[in-house]
């Protein structure tokens, strides 16, 4: 086991990081934590292993954490060419809408007073419904009230109450 690991941050790969990030800002009450990150340099093309990357892009710290150094950030990232030199990255790379089944990253959740009005901000700030809203019995007798939703780039979030 690895001694003193602590869990830092969930990276996002965005079209336009600063419309998720305001999204995750208006709709979760994320707080940026500065600085906005700016990067392209040979370490940074050494560490992605992407010749020419460069990247835009910001921390937000999560709902229900203070402002320590290690409170845990979603990190939204946006990968673009970096000027006037080649680059892998010039588009990012493609592929299909998350699912709740595929393998990987699967989403994100955020417990919520109601469900039902967490789900309804969600759609009103350009989200969309994966799923109903459902509840769960879990074999210790608990409830899960929860749903799926998409944030505007597809990414997934799970909205819950437990009662």
């Amino acid at each position: 086991m690895i001694k003193s690991a602590k869990y830092v941050h969930t990276n996002l790969i965005s079209r336009d990081w600063r419309r998720l990030a305001a999204f995750y800002q208006n709709v979760f009450g994320c707080v940026p934590v500065p600085p906005e990150r700016d990067y392209a340099n040979p370490e940074l093309a050494a560490g992605t292993g992407m010749p020419g990357a460069a990247l835009q892009g910001a921390h937000l710290r999560l709902p229900g954490f203070d402002n320590s150094d290690y409170a845990p950030t979603l990190e939204i990232f946006t990968y673009q060419q970096q000027m006037g030199r080649p680059s892998l990255v010039a588009t990012p790379a493609g592929g299909t809408i998350p699912a709740v089944n595929r393998i990987g990253y699967g989403h994100i959740a955020f417990a919520v007073s109601s469900v039902d009005d967490a789900r309804s901000e969600v759609l009103a700030a350009g989200g969309s419904a994966v799923g109903e809203v459902v509840t769960l019995t879990t074999a210790t007798g608990a409830n899960i009230h929860w749903c799926y939703v998409r944030d505007p780039e597809g990414n997934i979030i799970e909205l819950q109450t437990v009662s």
